[in-house]
Formats: structure tokens, sequence, C-alpha cells
């Protein structure tokens, strides 16, 4: 039974069985395509095989049963409705074969085009258009080039040489100029070049090509490109992608003939007009891969009105179907529109903000919509820096804008460079005449990728808005030699490893560093610029998406600051209060010798002196951060790591204390101050005398800094001002620890306190996975929970978090162990469960237990969603990434269905 439910399985659907709801099982391509067939758009005829197929194929290693039956079938279907058979010599049907995963992954996976042409069908092609000889020749040599590179994986650059050696002979740099006579040796050339890397010549039965093209896009799904690119982009790596298979129409067929893509908008900016590239006498990817410089789009208007027309009626119906920025390929064929694909278009971050509050102006979404379009990490982006350009730099060069933003770095010219630089430590452009999806491992290493050709709509651009980077394309005044690992532009040549700057925006290309500003977001949220009186359409779409997302949020957005500067920052960025301030940070600098003398205090006396002189010093420092924080809570961590970590390093004291020793000089000081290093000296420190215990075996420690905090409050108070102080006894596993500290921090909170009418709370860190366990009986003692992330999840997995990223992370990334490390974003399935019992059991125990979390985990987009699902109060993150959360709290309420609730 078993079998014969696999057997009947459908694999395969036409253009008129699919919409675009479908994504999962037919693919973004597939479900787009399928939606504008059924709009009644110029959808070439085709079919789809669902990305189940390709699970199926690649968990097995072979096509799934009845998998070849049903594409048979519909490739009958196909060809009885174009009255034409795959590859027939006299008339043929051609095909494509595109890959198309759910989330849109440019390049990234294989296309082959004009599969079913061979030796006798191309003389055929050449009958059908007319006795265009050129164009016959042409086509075929591109499937003889994409199907050896793709499917036999022959080196693509031996057909770049060979094309560019015949253009050479032929004494052009011009695909156009070659004639059939040319392209008919070119074709001679390619099939040299695959026999000498397959050992076969290349294949003439159409359905073998057609097999054979369907199961290299099902392997490319596992290729190095798109595994890094899916990691990159966090795309699950299970989906899979569909194959879409689609009658061939021809850009290449003459002058009234080409290929484009269309952007409903400026996916740069977000500014609303007619944006793309096209390219006449060409086939798709000529425009994608910027082998050839494009034209504006408005130039179709000159070249043929009609389709120019017909295309504009039909960007502006996808745009109101799919409420969105539409990407659009097409293709015109001696006058005939066709499309050939649709998606919601990649953007910048800039474009995201600005084009989600012009729909939401439209009418075309609402709010809520326009909060779920945007994201944390395209906010951040959106607070980078921008070139200062006030003083004298000229550029050397102008190209297209591709994607915003402003980088400066080394030149390099391959993708290895970049990523071997990179990894030193040093900022590179890539620099390249087009960019290939091979490049990607030097695109993500890269601050920036500068091309002497190509557009908005290039390779290196679409994939560069997807993450970001600035990009700048199509200088053509930039010539570019790969092999001489240089460029020459405006008379000056340009080597590796010389410092470029680019402007993602304008285009414009400097030599040297170019100075830097802060971004007019960054401006916006520290109150510098007015939303409601500027003249930037991207200050006032983040004004109005953030005021939103302030109004529908749950979590409160607090900030880890140890300084009055660091809170008064924060909260101009919109913190509302302080979850973390670390006051070990307060015993650095100058104050070191007052914690060595603390350390090397023998007597009870010498201690108590040690710790009144730090007492007041700590008093200041609480009374700064109170009075910036006015109204606002403010928790405070007391000392948490362990002392040894204010003293030199045991190693280094040895060596000073030896020399000094040799030379004759007096080293009682430091002779003291090793014995006590080395009496204090742990294998494993993170492990050892830290946190609570530090509070329970040096009498006075926590004694001293709850003083300080008490009295700082009562001062503040009495000021006019209001302080909220929570202290927070750090590393606790068991509820007796803190009993212990509390008792002591209760009498002095009354002493200190009186009738002041200061309220102090009393919590504890949750980061010890005891602590999460017993969270019901800690509960008892503890006022609030705040977990510590970061060491939840050091003692979760058994991570030491100063080693592993550099050890091993990477291997682990490689090998999906997970997909991100789990010190950037929360594991939800083992630390992230340690959360969840601890919230609902200390809840259990304490009705109205306050529950905030304070490692970096509270800034992380992803992270942010979990912890509003499991009902903590607040988040806290550094105080650049306070916007990030409070946008993201926004969203997490509206993508669970929730309603304003604060």
């Amino acid at each position: 039974m078993a079998a014969q439910e696999t057997v009947d399985h459908k694999y395969v659907y036409d253009f008129s069985e699919g919409n675009k709801d479908l994504k999962d099982l037919l693919g973004g391509k597939g479900a787009n395509l399928a939606e504008m067939t059924n709009l009644g758009l110029p959808v070439p005829p085709g079919f789809t095989i669902t990305t189940e197929a390709c699970k199926a194929y690649l968990a097995t290693g072979r096509e799934p049963d009845g998998l070849a039956g049903q594409i048979e079938a519909h490739l009958e279907s196909l060809e009885r409705a174009m009255d034409k058979r795959l590859g027939d010599p006299q008339d043929p049907l051609l095909v494509s074969v595109r890959s198309g995963a759910k989330f849109s992954m440019p390049g990234m996976m294989e296309t082959v085009l004009n599969v079913g042409l061979n030796d006798q069908s191309v003389v055929g092609l050449s009958a059908q258009a007319g006795g265009n000889d050129r164009f016959a020749w042409d086509s075929y040599r591109r499937l003889i080039q994409m199907f050896g590179k793709t499917v036999c994986e022959v080196p693509g650059e031996e057909f770049e040489h060979a094309l560019d050696d015949i253009k050479r002979a032929k004494g052009t740099h011009n695909d156009l100029d070659l004639d059939a006579d040319d392209l008919r040796g070119l074709v001679d050339a390619y099939k040299k070049i695959f026999v000498k890397h397959t050992g076969r010549e290349f294949p003439q039965q159409p359905r073998e090509q057609l097999d054979l093209a369907i199961r290299a896009v099902f392997e490319s799904w596992n290729a190095e490109r798109a595994v890094l690119y899916r990691r990159q982009e966090r795309i699950p790596a299970d989906l899979g992608t569909a194959v879409n298979v689609v009658t061939m129409v021809f850009g290449n067929l003459g002058p009234d003939s080409g290929t484009g893509v269309a952007f409903t908008r400026d996916p740069a900016s977000g500014a609303q007009g007619i944006y793309g590239d096209y390219l006449a006498n060409a086939q798709g990817e000529d425009v994608v891969a910027g082998i050839r410089n494009t034209v504006p789009l408005q130039e179709l208007e000159q070249l043929d009105k009609s389709s120019y027309d017909e295309l504009l009626g039909i960007m502006a119906r996808l745009e109101e179907h799919y409420k969105d920025l539409c990407d659009i390929e097409f293709t015109i064929e001696r006058g005939k529109l066709w499309m050939l694909q649709t998606r919601v278009g990649k953007r910048t971050a800039a474009a995201a903000f600005v084009i989600a509050g012009q729909l939401v102006d439209e009418g075309l979404i609402d709010l809520d919509e326009a909060l779920h379009r945007v994201n944390g990490a395209q906010l951040a982006q959106l607070m980078f820096p921008r070139f200062q350009l006030d003083h004298d730099f000229q550029p050397v060069a102008k190209g297209i804008g591709a994607s915003p933003g402003a980088a400066s770095g080394k030149v390099v010219f391959t993708s290895a460079r970049a990523v071997e630089l990179a990894a030193e430590g040093e900022s590179v452009i890539l620099v390249r005449r087009e960019t290939n999806p091979d490049d990607l491992n030097g695109m993500i290493a890269a601050q920036g990728i500068l091309t002497s050709r190509g557009g908005k709509t290039s390779h290196a651009a679409v994939v560069a808005r997807g993450m970001g980077k600035t990009c700048v394309s199509g200088a053509d005044e930039i010539d570019v030699n790969v092999p001489a690992k240089r460029f020459t532009v405006a008379g000056q040549t340009v080597t590796e490893g010389d410092v470029v700057s680019i402007d993602g925006t304008t285009g414009k290309v400097y030599l040297g560093e170019v100075p830097v500003m802060p971004s007019e977001v960054v401006q916006y949220f520290e109150g510098s610029l007015d939303p409601a009186h500027i003249d930037n359409a991207l200050v006032r779409a983040v004004h109005r998406i953030m005021t939103h997302a302030d109004g529908k949020r749950r979590l409160a957005v607090r900030t880890n600051a140890d300084t009055g500067a660091d809170a008064a920052r924060a909260r101009r960025f919109g913190a509302e209060g302080i979850g973390l301030c670390r006051t070990e940070h307060m015993f650095l600098g100058d104050r070191r010798e007052l914690v060595e003398r603390l350390i090397l205090a023998r007597a009870e006396g010498e201690r108590e002196a040690a710790l009144a002189a730090l007492l007041p010093l700590q008093r200041a420092d609480f009374e700064e951060i109170f009075r910036e924080m006015d109204g606002l809570p403010v928790t405070v961590r007391l000392i948490d790591p362990p002392l040894h970590e204010f003293l030199p390093p045991l190693e280094q004291l040895a060596v000073n204390v030896a020399v000094a020793q040799e030379r004759g000089e007096d080293v009682a000081k430091e002779e003291a101050l090793l014995a006590a290093v080395r009496r204090m000296h742990e294998e494993n420190p993170m492990l050892g005398l830290r946190g609570v215990r530090l509070g329970l075996v040096i009498p006075g420690l926590f004694a001293m800094q709850v003083r300080a905090i008490a009295e700082a409050a009562v001062t503040c108070a009495r000021g006019g001002r209001v302080a909220k102080p929570e202290i927070m006894v750090p590393l606790v596993g068991a509820v007796q620890e803190l009993e212990t500290v509390r008792a002591e921090a209760e009498k002095i909170i009354a002493e200190v306190v009186g009738d002041s009418g200061v309220e102090v709370l009393i919590g504890t860190m949750i980061e010890v996975p005891r602590a999460a366990l017993t969270a019901g009986q800690i509960a008892e003692a503890a006022e609030f929970f705040s977990f510590g992330t970061n060491d939840l999840t050091q003692m979760g997995w058994g991570f030491s978090r100063d080693d592993v990223e550099g050890a091993f992370f990477w291997r682990y990334l490689e090998l999906g162990i997970f997909g991100i490390s789990p010190f950037e974003s929360i594991d939800r399935d083992g630390v992230g469960r340690l959360v969840r019992i601890a919230a609902e059991e200390g809840r259990a125990a304490r009705p109205g237990l306050k529950l905030g979390v304070c490692g970096e985990h509270g800034g992380d987009p992803d992270s942010v969603h979990f912890f509003h699902e499991v009902g903590l109060d607040y988040v806290s993150c550094s105080p650049f990434r306070v916007p990030v959360a409070r946008l993201e709290a926004g969203r997490a309420v509206v993508e669970t269905g929730g309603s304003d609730s604060r």
C-alpha cells in the first residue's frame, strides 16, 4: 500500500494548477508563475516539479517512483499545447529548466536554457526564426555552455576564454558583432571543451538533456554556494527546491527582441517610479550576470512603446495584487511581451521602511502589516554611519548605486583573497568585472562590492541588497584586470591592497579612505532630528513604524549600561530602564589599587579600610546613573567576576618579580601580590570563586555595594529625583545562597532607607542550570529574575565562551549542528527550555514575579520573539540595540496575532 501511495503521489503541477500560496510545494518561482497564469498574464506554458520530489531525490539518490511518468505526461501535454515536440529537427520545442526554492536565492542554484537543441534541431530553430542562423547558433552555444557548467561541472572559465578568443580574432569586445559563422565555430569549440572534461560527446537526445538538467537543479540545492547562502540568510536546509520547466521564449532574435528586469519601486531607496534594466537582443542571463551593460528600463519606451505600455500595466497590476514591491523578469520576442517571473522583491533596509510607509498611505496594507514587513536587522543597518564628504574628496568613477551604505577597504580581486584578508581583520572591497554565484564567500567577507559591469539587477546588486552589503555596480570607467590584480581609472592604477571607498547610494567611487558621519536614523533616535519637520522619507517612515511598534509591544526594553553617559544615550534611544549595571566595571582604571588592597588584606581592619575607601566611589557611580534614569528601574548586579581578574596575569607578574629581583630592587609589594595571585589561581575560574560565592566568602564586599546603592538612591530621592534600584545577586545556584545574601542586604537597606520612600527590590540572575531547574524554590527569596543567557548558554552547552567560537564553531556551522552560534541567538530547544521552566515555576511560586533577560540575546531579533512568547516582562541589551529590541518586541505581538497589552 505504501509503495502504491508513493507511485500515485503528485510530483508535477501544470502552471494552471498552482497559486502563490503554494510556495512550500512549488517554490517561489513556480507558485508565482502559476499565480500570473491564473491572472491571465502572458506566461510561457510550462510545469513545476515539486520540492517534495527534490527532497525524495536528495534522500535516496534517485528519482522517486512515478516522477518520470508524470514528467512525460506533462511534457506531452505541453507539446500538444504548443503543437511542437521537444527537440524536433524541423520545428523544435525548447524549454528552460530553472530552480525555484520557497525563499529567493538569487543565482545560488542552477538554470539551463534552450534544452532540446542539438545538431539537427539547431537547423530547424533557424528555419523557425525565418532563417536567422545567428540566433540559432547563439542559442545552441548558450545551451552547451550552461549545460556543461551546470550539469557536468565543466569549468565555466574555459567557455569564457573560448568566447573571448573568438571576439579577439574578430577584433571586437561585443558579443553582438559575432555572426552566424563565428558562433558555429564557437559551438565546435564548446563541444571540444565538453568532451575534454566529460569524456563524452555533448548529448544529442533532448529527453536526456531534460532529465540530466532536472537532476542538476535538484543537486544544486546542496551546492556549496547554496549552503553558504542559506546559512547567511538563515534559510532552513530541509526545504528543497522545485524545478520549473518552461517553454522557451527568445530575447535574442534581433533588435525587436530583448530581455529585462523591472521593479515596481526603487529597491534601493523605495522611491516610486520606473526602475529596471533592459538589454536588446539578449537572453535573461545576460542581464543578471552583467555580461553586457544594460540600458534603463525607460529607454524601452523608445524601442518598443507597445510592449513598454503593456509592461507598465502589468507592473501596476502585480503590485496591487501582491500589495508589495514586485521584482519582474520579462522577455520580448519579436514585439511580444512574456512574463518569466515575479516575486516580492529584495530591497535595501531603507527601501523596506519607506515602501512599508508608502503602502500604508496608499491603503494597500495597515500599520500592523507594515511592522511585519521590516525587521531589526534592517533597522540596525540603517544605524551604520555614512560618508562625510565636506572634505576635498573627488570621485574617480561613478557607477550605479546598487545597495546603499558607505564602505572603505583594501582592494581585492578574488573571492579567496577577500576571505583571507577578512580573516586577518582587514576591511576589503571586492572588485570584479561582474560577480557570479561562486563569489559568494568573498561577498560575505567584504565590506563592499564594486563591479565595472551590470546594473541594479545584476547578480552583485541583488545578492548585496539581500545581505545588506554596500555595492556599486556598472562603474564602466573602471578597467578591471583580475589576473594582474589591478584596475585603472581616470589615468590612475589601483593595485591589490590599495584602499578605496564606495558609496552604495550615489554610486561614487573614491580613492583612499573617506571619513564617515552618523546616520540620520541615529540622529533621529538621539533627538537631533524632528521627524515632523524634516524632508526625509526614511526618517519619517522609521518614526512612524517605531511609534506603532512601541504601541503594540508588551515587552519593555531596558539597556545594559555601567556609566551615566551610556545610560543617557540609551534613554534617548528609548530604553525604559537599566536591566544590567555591571559593578565590576567600576573597579577598573585608577581604582585597581583599592581592589588590590582588598585582596591583599590579611587583617579585618585592612579589609574594612579598603572597603570604606571604595564605598564613596561606588555611591557616586550609582548616583550618576540614578540621576540619568530618573523614574526608571535600574538593576545593579553585585560584583560577579573572580577577583584575580583585577590583578596582573600570573605569568606576567612572575616575570616582573624575577626581573626586579635580578636587578636587586625592592619587590616586597610585588611578591605579596604574586603570592595572592597564586593563592587565588583557579584552573577554571568561570566556575570558581565568583558571583554570590564572593559575597559569601569575602566579608563586607556585598554589604559595601548594597550600602552604596541604597545611599545613592536616598540621596537622589532627597534631591527630588525618583530612584528605583533593583539589587541583583549573580550566579545563584541554590536558594540558600540568595537567602543568606538577602538577610544581610535587608538589614542594610532598612537602616539606610528609613522613611525616604525609596523601595529596593532584591532578585537574582538565573544563569546556572540548577537555578533554572529549582526556580520555584529560588522565587520564594527573589522579587525578580533576570536571565543571564550568556552564562546559561555557556553552562548549558558546556562551552567555554572565550574559546569555542574560534576553535570549532566554524565546523559546527558547516555540519549544520546549529545554524547560528547559540551565543548570538537563543537556543530555543535547550537553553530556551531552561528559561521557560524557570519562568513558569518561578511565577507559580511567586505570582507577579518580574522576569527579564540581560544577556546580549536581549537585542537579538529572533531571541526577542522567543522572550515575548515565554512571557518575560522586559529585555535588556546594549544601548545601540535598544531600537532594534523595541521594533522586534512590537513585531512579536503582530506576528503572534496579539494586540496592544501595555
